[in-house]
């Protein structure tokens, strides 16, 4: 085990404290519960050899579904969608072999949706959420969404969401930036599946690790002080089911096909505008001798959080750097950055897994624009709320994924079978 990485985690825990709204009013057994449950499923997967084979048949079951999802974006456009290692390939070309997968996803998530699958998956994390760290129903159940699916999650408390405390908006904020919809893993499979075999496994765990540290951190950054309404209450999933199968299949293609040019549009934007920020940094600073970037400068922000994951001294910067630049980014860029310093033996694959547990969350400016809006125009009343917690919630959010990150340090270094 990589015991330097609970040094990692002490110092995520107290930076959390130290900005906490109020630091005497802490909830000691949701701290001591998220623990416990994040140490119990990382010790499953990661030192039991029963746990290897799961992660194995999770892994190729996701990766089979990528596969699969790929065949109609191999269909319309040809060689372009053939993905690097396959006869024919062009190289790898996100648009074409990897944005096009989500709208199967989403398609395939509204099925599960219709058959109440998904339904029954959700309303069980909530539980174990709801029981184990005594928080309420409504806030347990968009946790728990979060595994799943992205901003739609929140459509499953709507008529709670009104009469909800700011701690309790701010939990659900915070879930929905430090984990990932299922509709869009198939785009970080893609990118890194073939310097990364496992990848599929790993996001999954991510996902399901992220959702109770997010609880942990938005917890002790903004501690509940009122009485949230479904405190200790199991609440079910709203969900308007639709009239048949084939509106569901059509409904979730759609909003998949939104999704991508969601994407593209945020990539074409973000990108473009750091590269402009960059030309400003290199320009004013030429004038005293100095060259500096955006992404050095939050590689430098980020280096203290990365050195306590317990990654080779080596890589702590590389792999800052790159949780730093999702940060403005989007993590589909991350993504495709670890492939490549991957793939160029700039960093070792120890450090390239830990990474990948972090960069496992829409942890990043567009996200938090997305998400906060989504809630707001909701419940427009709740806006003054919404913009003096957002920031909060980013901020709890990435201390999530690094949290993560470091459990995954913790249990896959050394002696864990998923190095076997």
């Amino acid at each position: 085990m990589n015991w330097f990485s609970l040094v990692g985690m002490l110092i995520l825990i107290i930076f959390a404290w130290l900005i906490s709204e109020n630091k005497k009013n802490q909830n000691f057994r949701l701290i001591v519960g998220v623990l416990i449950l994040e140490f119990i499923i990382g010790y499953l997967l990661f030192r039991l050899e029963w746990g290897l084979v799961l992660f194995e048949k999770i892994n190729f079951v996701v990766v089979k579904l990528a596969n699969i999802a790929s065949e109609g974006s191999r269909f319309l456009f040809g060689p372009l969608a053939i993905s690097p290692g396959q006869e024919g390939s062009l190289g790898f070309i996100l648009f074409f072999q990897a944005l096009p997968t989500i709208v199967f996803f989403s398609a395939f998530i509204s099925i599960l949706y219709y058959f109440r699958i998904m339904n029954l998956l959700i309303e069980s994390f909530a539980f174990v959420f709801n029981k184990l760290f005594r928080i309420s129903g409504a806030e347990s159940l968009v946790a728990a969404s979060n595994i799943f699916v992205g901003i739609e999650s929140i459509l499953t408390v709507r008529p709670l969401i009104s009469q909800m405390t700011r701690s309790e908006l701010h939990t659900i904020l915070t879930a929905g930036l430090a984990t990932v919809a299922s509709n869009v893993m198939a785009v970080y499979i893609f990118s890194l599946q073939n310097v990364f075999p496992q990848i599929a496994g790993h996001l999954v765990t991510a996902s399901i690790l992220s959702a109770p540290a997010a609880i942990l951190f938005s917890k002790i950054i903004v501690p509940e002080t009122g009485q949230p309404l479904t405190l200790g209450k199991h609440v079910r999933v709203e969900f308007q089911k639709e009239n048949s199968l084939i509106e569901a299949i059509i409904n979730g293609s759609n909003a998949g096909l939104k999704l991508i040019f969601g994407i593209v549009a945020l990539l074409l934007s973000v990108i473009g505008l750091v590269s402009l920020i960059d030309h400003i940094l290199m320009y004013i600073l030429s004038f005293f001798g100095k060259e500096i970037s955006l992404k050095v400068i939050l590689g430098y922000l980020f280096y203290p959080f990365v050195w306590g994951l317990g990654i080779p001294e080596k890589d702590i910067f590389s792999v800052a750097t790159i949780i730093g630049e999702r940060l403005i980014l989007t993590e589909v860029y991350s993504y495709q950055r670890l492939a490549e310093m991957l793939q160029n033996q700039q960093i070792e694959f120890f450090s390239a897994v830990v990474a990948s547990y972090v960069l496992c969350g829409f942890t990043h400016f567009a996200s938090l624009a997305i998400f906060t809006g989504g809630i707001q125009a909701l419940v427009p009343e709740r806006t003054k709320t919404l913009a003096s917690i957002s920031l909060k919630a980013l901020i709890a959010a990435t201390l999530a994924d690094l949290f993560t990150g470091a459990i995954a340090s913790f249990f896959y270094a050394g002696s864990s079978y998923l190095l076997k």
